[in-house]
Order: structure tokens, then sequence, then C-alpha cells
């Protein structure tokens, strides 16, 4: 049997990122032999992420960043089990690196991402990896990216909620979009403006606010009317541009965005939270 030696150890934790028993282990089962080590560590990994699929990976980090040139944003979320793994350095560590591929390479989807790869090794592959490293079920979930003249991100202290917004001026102060992006953090718009949302949901509004108008016990000739105003009521509070401005509420987000310049106003918007 080969000897296993504490070098050997440091090595392939550091490859590996696994506790020093599990390396030490790893190391004596594969009879010194390293890359066999590496793959034991791996199947592990895999081992408890099968074991634990069925188990809820509710904490985790939502982040948000932008390019270089701030015209294209991304953001993810890689999801545990625990807040306490959630805090971790190595975790936020590996969602951060992520991040970064996704900024880099522009992946279409979710999917294409998992595809991507960090020194060497496939995004989802390496997300199954960790499970052995922690014990933890761990999921890269949520994937997505804004693309306009100037992005600005924004990320919720303790990375529970992050949001991207596009804006159709390169040359604005990143400050403007900032407030921008942490209003629909605070405020979770549906869609930009009133035209932007769904007729599903505008159907559905209606819906309900006739109902309501009819449990009220309104005329029953009355009742489109007052549905139609409480539609109008909710394109005021849930669409970005028309809500009132969190940190001036005498002015609509329009209103304060042609405070600053005529013309400027949101593209796009992407919110994403752990919570919901």
């Amino acid at each position: 049997m080969a000897e296993v030696t504490a070098a050997d150890v440091a090595k392939l934790r550091k490859a590996t990122g696994a506790g020093m028993m599990d390396c030490k282990n790893a190391l004596v089962e594969s009879n010194g032999d390293f890359e066999k080590a590496i793959e034991l560590i791996r199947e592990r990994g895999k081992a408890i992420a099968n074991k634990r699929a069925d188990r809820e990976a509710g904490e985790g980090a939502a982040l948000a960043k932008v390019n270089a040139a701030g015209n294209h944003g991304a953001m993810v979320v890689l999801n545990c089990e625990t807040d306490f793994v959630a805090k971790n350095n190595d975790f936020v560590g590996l969602a951060t690196s992520i991040l970064d591929v996704a900024i880099e390479k522009k992946p279409a989807d979710l999917e294409a991402l998992k595809a991507l790869e960090i020194n060497g090794r496939k995004i989802g592959d390496l997300v199954m990896d960790q499970s052995g490293v922690t014990g933890e079920k761990f999921e890269l979930s949520f994937y997505d990216k804004v693309e306009a003249a100037k992005v600005v991100a924004y990320i919720h202290p303790g990375n529970k909620l992050a949001t991207l917004v596009g804006l159709n001026k390169a040359d604005v102060d990143t400050q403007v979009g900032k407030d921008v992006a942490m209003q629909i953090a605070a405020m979770s718009p549906v869609a930009v403006d009133k035209d932007d949302v769904s007729e599903d949901l505008r159907k559905k509004e209606f819906e309900i606010g006739r109902e309501q108008a009819r449990l009220e016990g309104k005329p029953e000739n009355m009742l489109d009317k007052i549905a139609e105003g409480k539609v109008q009521k909710f394109f005021k509070e849930s669409t970005l541009l028309n809500q009132d401005f969190v940190k001036d509420g005498k002015m609509t987000v329009r209103q304060y965005l042609q405070s600053v310049n005529k013309e400027l106003t949101v593209t796009s918007f992407k919110r994403v939270s752990l919570n919901g």
C-alpha cells in the first residue's frame, strides 16, 4: 500500500476542496493514485447529491454583475440547504466564478451555462462535486441576462436578492441606474410599463377587480367600470415607470429618469429573490 503523506492530502484538498479526512481516505482507497482519488471524491459528491435530491435547497446566493463595458449584465442563483454554507466564502466564491463565466461567455440559457467549464470541469459537474465537499445539496437554479446601452446591477445585502436594469443611454451616471435597480428590488414590478403587461395578466387583474366589486355589493352595470379602474391602479403600482419613486414619493420613476435626461428610460430589467 502506498504511503499517504500530509503533502499528498494537502494537494488533493487544494484540487477538490474536500475535507482532510475525506482526502486521506480517498488516497488510501486509491492506493495513492491521485487521479483516482479525485474521481472517488467526485463520485461521493454525486452519491450525496442523488441521496439529497428531494431535499429543499432554499438557501444560497443570488448575485448580479455587469461587464467592464457596462452594456451586459448577468445574474445567477446558486442554492444550498443551510444559511451557514450560504455565507461561507468558498460557496460565494463558487457562485461568483460561475457568474464571471456567464458574463464572459453570454450563454443562451441555464443549461448552456451548466455546460461551460471552469478549470476544465463543466459547471454542472462542479456544482455536484461540492455536494461531496459539504454534504449538502447544491443546485444552480437560475440564470438570466440583460443587454442595453447601460446596464446596472444591484445585490441586496446578504446575497438573497439581486436585480439588473437596462437603460437606453450609455452616458448616464451609474448612481441613477442603481437608484432604479434598488427600486426594482424594493417594489418588485411586473413589467417596465403598462404596454409590457401580458394580456393574460391584465385579464386576470380585471376579473379579480370585477369579483371584488361584486362581493362589495356594487351594481352589476358598474362592475366593468370599477374593474377597469382597479386594473389602472394595478398598472400604477406594479409597472416600474409608473410606480412612485421610492427615494422621492412626489414623482414616479419615469419622472425621475426624465429629470436626469428627457429621453432616458428603462429598456428591460430582471429581479431574482431566494424568498420569491
